[in-house]
């Protein structure tokens, strides 16, 4: 059975400081054996996904990638620079490789014209937005342009975490929460639902938005946040599709991502379908094998698995 995964990350020489944010979060053997995976993007991982049966990578670069970078000018030419370099990659690596673009969103008519050259003459498959732009997120008035071209091309964004703005109050004095193991999911599915009750998808009703991290906990709080609409005020927001789970059956798409746990793969399935979702490792924060062997042996039906694998990305990014 043929798999592919949609969250694996890579980084170039030029673009690799932006994430020594990350160095403080992660222990610090750990970050630097990450740093230097990423950099491999044809040798070791190569062979890494031979052994671990993963057949084709759509790649992206690494958080917070270019988005890091406060002059817009230079981000519009890093991210052409590096979508080009990914391009080669996937050109030398057909069978092995796709791309998700990096984009400027600093300077929104300038991700727009790069989101429309990225896929209609490099071949990319997409984009993936690391959380805010200096401070700006993907529900802002400004980003309408962005998501008119994804809607257009008929191509997801994929929301990918990264550091806040900030630390939230709640978690000052514990370093320990920020980061993956929990600030990152939180403000990741508060990003989402920006997204949502900012109006994006009532503008742009055919916008697909791909989640890692088995949704980043929206599919266990579906109901809830359905119950809570009926009650709440809402400050003047309405919904054309009436409630927020309509929102996540429709636009939203996850990957499994980093969660390589049966009860949080069976409850995605329960909320969103098996049509929704598809498969990722986090690599090369995460073990490939493992990740491939925990889809291979999770208690799920053989063509939910084959959904999950391969065939759900094949649809959905034209594989």
């Amino acid at each position: 059975m043929r798999t592919i995964g949609l969250e694996e990350h890579f980084v170039t020489p030029e673009l690799e400081g932006y994430g020594a944010g990350s160095a403080s979060i992660i222990q610090p053997e750990k970050w630097r054996e990450a740093s230097r995976r990423l950099l491999d993007i044809t040798g070791e991982r190569l062979a890494e996904m031979d052994a671990a049966g993963l057949d084709t990578q759509v790649l992206s670069l690494n958080s917070p990638g270019i988005q890091a970078e406060t002059d817009p000018a230079v981000a519009v030419a890093q991210a052409a620079a590096v979508n080009d370099l990914l391009a080669e990659v996937v050109r030398e690596h057909p069978e092995r490789f796709a791309g998700f673009a990096a984009l400027p969103l600093q300077d929104p008519q300038a991700a727009a014209k790069e989101l429309d050259r990225s896929v209609t003459e490099l071949g990319m498959l997409g984009a993936l937005v690391n959380a805010h732009t200096q401070g700006r997120y993907l529900d802002d008035p400004q980003l309408r342009v962005v998501w008119e071209r994804a809607e257009a091309l008929d191509v997801p964004l994929y929301l990918h975490p990264a550091n806040g703005v900030g630390t939230p109050h709640v978690i000052e004095g514990h370093p320990e929460l920020v980061g993956p193991m929990w600030s990152w999911g939180s403000e990741t599915a508060t990003h989402f639902l920006r997204c949502v009750f900012g109006g994006v998808f009532d503008d742009f009703p055919g916008a697909k938005l791909l989640l890692g991290h088995m949704g980043e906990g929206l599919p266990y709080v579906m109901w809830r946040l359905d119950s809570r609409w009926e009650y709440h005020n809402h400050h003047g927001v309405e919904l054309a599709r009436g409630n927020p789970s309509a929102y996540l059956r429709h636009n939203l798409y996850i990957t499994t991502s980093g969660v390589c746990s049966a009860p949080p793969l069976l409850c995605a399935l329960l909320a969103l379908g098996p049509d929704r979702i598809l498969f990722g490792t986090d690599y090369p924060f995460e073990d490939m094998a493992t990740a491939t062997g925990f889809l291979a042996s999770a208690p799920i039906s053989d063509a939910d698995r084959a959904k999950i694998s391969h065939l759900n990305a094949e649809q959905l990014l034209g594989l």
